[in-house]
């Protein structure tokens, strides 16, 4: 093989070595998606209409966490309610927990305002994704 053929070569190596790169870090970027199943910039929200139990489960000036549904839901007066995905803007945790009206994130400790939203500690730096819902034969409806 020439020396122009052998540097040639390289070349091809070296940019098929970067392509492999590359994917490998797609990859692994797509392996650190987050418990809700998407990214901090997609909040885990319904795609249809969820029931979520009764309504009467979420006090008045209270707020209750739907873990599972990736929900929070407050009721600020009697037959009102408020719901927000339960996944945190800033790397996309699912809250863990409400505590005197703040829920949550594990992760990195951002908390949120569980009847409006919005961030009360960093480093999330956006509200919560507000969500449809409706109390409905006594049952609370979100999406």
């Amino acid at each position: 093989m020439s020396a122009s053929q052998s540097a040639a070569r390289r070349t091809v190596l070296k940019g098929a070595a970067a392509l492999a790169g590359a994917a490998g870090a797609g990859l692994t970027l797509a392996a650190c998606s987050t418990e809700a199943g998407g990214a901090a910039g997609s909040p885990a929200v319904p795609g249809g209409p969820v029931e979520l139990g009764a309504a009467t489960d979420v006090p008045v000036g209270g707020a209750k966490l739907y873990r599972e549904q990736k929900l929070v839901v407050s009721c600020p007066a009697e037959g009102r309610y408020k719901a927000f995905s339960a996944q945190c803007t800033h790397a996309g945790c699912i809250l863990d927990k409400i505590e005197e009206g703040q829920g949550n994130c594990p992760c990195h400790g951002s908390r949120f305002d569980v009847a409006t939203g919005k961030v009360l500690r960093g480093p999330a730096a956006d509200p919560l994704a507000a969500v449809p819902v409706k109390a409905e034969g006594g049952k609370l409806i979100a999406g």
